[in-house]
């Protein structure tokens, strides 16, 4: 290759830097030949060989795609990690591959694939060091097809990512409810443009499958069971949960505002999901947010707004199939509440759904203390139970719990005077809200 009248020989070596997630680089060596050129044009042309090698490098960008097979995942699968650039495609095999270490992937644009669920499993059960099993910092991530047990913390977590898909992946503590457990399952947080399907979440001291302080989700046909939490989505705003199975948790699904994160959450629509039997024994380490749900929790919606309840089938649940309070009423007034957090909540509409039995035996002593004394030893909570707080001014329908659901009632209980004027309400839950609108992700996730 020749520029004018200086002749130069490009080499290429190839350098690995494995500290601190660093990918490798390829470094440009120029080995000059002069001939006969003028100092300063020479001295301008060894400049400009580092940045333009006088033509453009197509050979480069035809080898951005990659798809790497990893024999023994045990052993390489951390430095294939760490090596992982733009484009990659990890392929692990079926197999259970034993990590006494977490895992972290720090490159944008890679995609992590295993044999199936139950045949590519990571297991942590002797992990020693790492606070996940896996954790992602990166955009444009995909991981399908893999089994991740017996983390030490959170199974699978990605931070502050864009356009992330998490696809028949399966999260499990293989001995069952236990508080020694990780905290998460499937854990995005921070996150835009996120896609969890075809999931299964199993055990998670707190939440099974958790979506926080991100924005356009898409929960679909996953499974959470025996979980604090089956599928929690907090501080999230734009999200669709649907067409999952949450059963026999604490609590099935909790859409949830923290007092002391930056994002509110807001417009979130449940529907289309069974939601049965969650009655597990809440086993949340104490004084976690998760540790205030009652066993017997179908929904729980704590100080959020714009969330839509339909075409969902409920049953056994048994404090009640709907649960509604505000900050107010949920077990965490000594956390720090961010100056425009707001406790209550609102604009709720509750259509369509499909009531079986429950509210019988509640969680609480106090809420069965409350059953009883209600309804009898044998009667049963309505299916909508509210703690009845209210911004005092805020007392218009634009703000209210709004309920089209046949003969389903919601029972006031009055949480703002420690339930001295419990009541089931009609009038006040006759009306509608508009629908929210479907999230619509980038049409290359939503495949």
């Amino acid at each position: 290759m020749t520029c004018g009248s200086l002749q130069i020989e490009v080499l290429h070596a190839r350098f690995k830097v494995n500290t601190n997630n660093i990918q490798g680089h390829t470094m440009i060596l120029h080995k000059i030949r002069y001939q006969s050129c003028s100092r300063l044009s020479c001295f301008a042309v060894i400049l400009l060989t580092g940045v333009m090698a006088c033509t453009p490098d197509s050979t480069r960008q035809n080898s951005d795609l990659r798809h790497i097979n990893v024999a023994d995942p045990a052993t390489d699968l951390q430095l294939h990690l760490l090596e992982a650039r733009s484009g990659d495609t990890i392929i692990l095999p079926a197999g259970i591959f034993n990590f006494e270490r977490g895992l972290t992937l720090n490159a944008d644009n890679v995609t992590l694939r295993g044999a199936g669920m139950d045949s590519t499993v990571l297991s942590f059960k002797n992990q020693i060091a790492g606070g996940e099993g896996l954790l992602v910092n990166a955009s444009g991530f995909t991981i399908e097809d893999i089994g991740i047990e017996d983390s030490r913390g959170d199974a699978l977590k990605i931070a502050r990512g864009e356009n992330i898909i998490i696809r028949r992946v399966r999260t499990e503590w293989t001995n069952g409810p236990d508080t020694s457990n990780g905290a998460y399952g499937i854990y995005p947080v921070q996150t835009r443009n996120t896609l969890i399907e075809d999931s299964v979440a199993i055990a998670a001291s707190d939440a099974g499958i958790y979506v926080g302080q991100s924005e356009n989700v898409i929960v679909r046909r996953n499974r959470a069971e025996f979980n604090v939490a089956g599928i929690e989505v907090e501080n999230s705003f734009n999200a669709d949960v649907y067409e999952n199975q949450a059963i026999n948790n604490t609590g099935g699904i909790l859409v949830f505002n923290m007092p002391n994160l930056p994002i509110p959450g807001h417009s979130t629509r449940v529907f289309n999901n069974v939601i049965e039997h969650n009655n597990t024994p809440n086993f949340a380490p104490p004084g976690t947010a998760v540790a205030s749900v009652p066993a017997g929790s179908g929904v729980l919606i704590n100080s959020n707004d714009k969330v839509e309840i339909f075409n969902n089938r409920f049953d056994g649940n048994q404090t009640a199939n709907i649960i509604i309070s505000s900050y107010f009423s949920a077990g965490y007034n000594d956390r720090q509440m961010a100056a425009d957090f707001d406790p209550y909540p609102e604009t709720i509409f509750i259509y369509d759904n499909e009531f079986g039995p429950g509210g019988n035996a509640p969680g609480f002593p106090e809420l069965d203390m409350l059953r009883q004394a209600l309804f009898g030893a044998d009667g049963s909570f309505p299916d909508i139970l509210w703690d009845g707080v209210v911004h005092p001014e805020r007392l218009s329908k634009d703000y209210a719990i709004c309920v089209n659901n046949g003969d389903a009632q919601v029972l006031n209980i009055d949480g703002a005077n420690n339930n001295g004027n419990p009541r089931i309400e009609s009038e006040p839950h006759q009306c509608e809200h508009s629908k929210l609108p479907a999230v619509i992700l980038p049409a290359s996730m939503d495949t």
